[in-house]
């Protein structure tokens, strides 16, 4: 039997006493700091449209947003609109997030804006995809690629965009593969500073383990992307058949998908309203850490899962990164590194002090690869290589 928690009924009065009398905690994020490279008239917030709607607009707007629909969260080489694409996680975790907030009394457009663009600068292929091309520019160049740092990048340097320093500060920070039972916001106050320790985690990927949000808002966002994909990866193993509910050991925050957002965002609640930070108690972090050792024991490391990723999809991502670089260097315009991808960054018309073409060839190479959706890298891949022995095989709809 599913077991949901529920707030304390101290805490639900606080709460509903608190909203009644316009009481609540002042800990949101006040938009009057709000910081941006180019003070501009244009992004300037007024009675209709706050400074992080300007944000999340231009997110949504951003090329590479429509992206989202086909890039892999964890399972990828199956035809099934019932598994969760990375569109969907990106709504998931400004859901989940935005209900913590509201709860919180923080600024919910900051949030919004941190969760939609979390994740727009991942490969394809998710983590795997990652990994690979972390591997392939660092051999090159001595530096890292990381997706969060890449959707940075997107939004700041591909599509110079004149985002927020607090909205920015919240991606790059957000890696939800680092769970904390409590999170305390870092104050950052300029662009500066935020370029010099981006700078750094190009150079030491140990570096971006020490990033930490600069406001409640981002850091509400980093543990909403766990309790996000935590049951939603089990029940997409699920649909798919490579697991059974039963699977997985009972715990404090549940075994189910429902059970675990309910639980945990109730528990961040009871346990972060009023104060200056978020915070589980020892009993639910700990059963969380549980539930993801398990969600990697059981479906990230699985067989079934990662069955065509080293042995196909890794050395496919080694040629087309040569063979576009190769491109590049040699200046072979017809290549779809100009036609598909400078050509289309250059159509947004941003003002830039250095044209884009100008870019470093291994970062436009990485900027490419990064930009594409799963079912574009492997036309590209059989475009430039119709000869390669290297297939990938999907599962459709009526597969075992």
């Amino acid at each position: 039997m599913l077991q949901y928690e529920a707030l304390s009924e101290t805490t639900a009065k606080r709460i509903a006493e608190d909203t009644r009398q316009g009481t609540k905690p002042a800990v949101a994020f006040d938009e009057a700091d709000v910081v941006r490279r180019s003070n501009t008239e244009r992004d300037r917030a007024n009675v209709w449209r706050t400074a992080f709607i300007h944000d999340i607009d231009k997110i949504l707007h951003c090329p590479y947003y429509n992206r989202y629909a086909d890039k892999t969260q964890v399972f990828s080489f199956y035809r099934n609109d019932d598994i969760t694409r990375r569109a969907l996680h990106v709504q998931l975790v400004s859901r989940i997030a935005r209900t913590i907030g509201k709860a919180l009394g923080l600024n919910l457009d900051l949030i919004e804006a941190i969760a939609l663009g979390h994740d727009i600068g991942h490969t394809p292929f998710g983590h795997a995809g990652e990994k690979y091309l972390d591997e392939l520019y660092h051999a090159h160049t001595g530096r890292h690629f990381c997706h969060n740092l890449h959707s940075v990048r997107v939004l700041d340097g591909i599509y110079p965009y004149n985002i927020s320093l607090q909205t920015l500060s919240g991606i790059v920070s957000h890696d939800g593969e680092l769970e904390l039972a409590e999170y305390r916001p870092r104050p950052l106050s300029t662009f500066e500073e935020f370029d010099r320790t981006v700078e750094a985690c190009y150079r030491d990927k140990g570096a971006v383990r020490h990033l930490v949000p600069s406001t409640l808002e981002g850091c509400v966002m980093r543990i909403s992307d766990i309790i996000a994909y935590l049951g939603k990866d089990r029940q997409d193993a699920e649909r798919a058949g490579l697991i059974h509910g039963e699977d997985f050991s009972p715990c404090a925050i549940g075994k189910h998908n429902a059970e675990i957002i309910n639980n945990l965002i109730v528990n961040i609640i009871e346990n972060s309203y009023g104060h200056d930070y978020i915070k589980m108690d020892q009993r639910h972090f700990e059963a969380l850490v549980e539930a993801k050792r398990e969600n990697y024991e059981k479906i990230y490391l699985s067989d079934q899962v990662a069955r065509v990723f080293d042995p196909v999809i890794r050395p496919m991502m080694a040629e087309l990164y040569e063979r576009l670089l190769r491109d590049l260097e040699t200046h072979r315009l017809d290549s779809p590194i100009f036609t598909h991808h400078i050509a289309y960054v250059n159509r947004a018309h941003y003002e830039r002090t250095v044209p884009y073409d100008e870019t470093e060839p291994n970062q436009l190479v990485v900027d490419y690869i990064a930009s594409m959706t799963d079912d574009y890298f492997l036309d590209l891949h059989r475009h430039l290589f119709p000869n390669s022995t290297h297939t990938v095989t999907y599962y459709g709809y009526f597969d075992k």
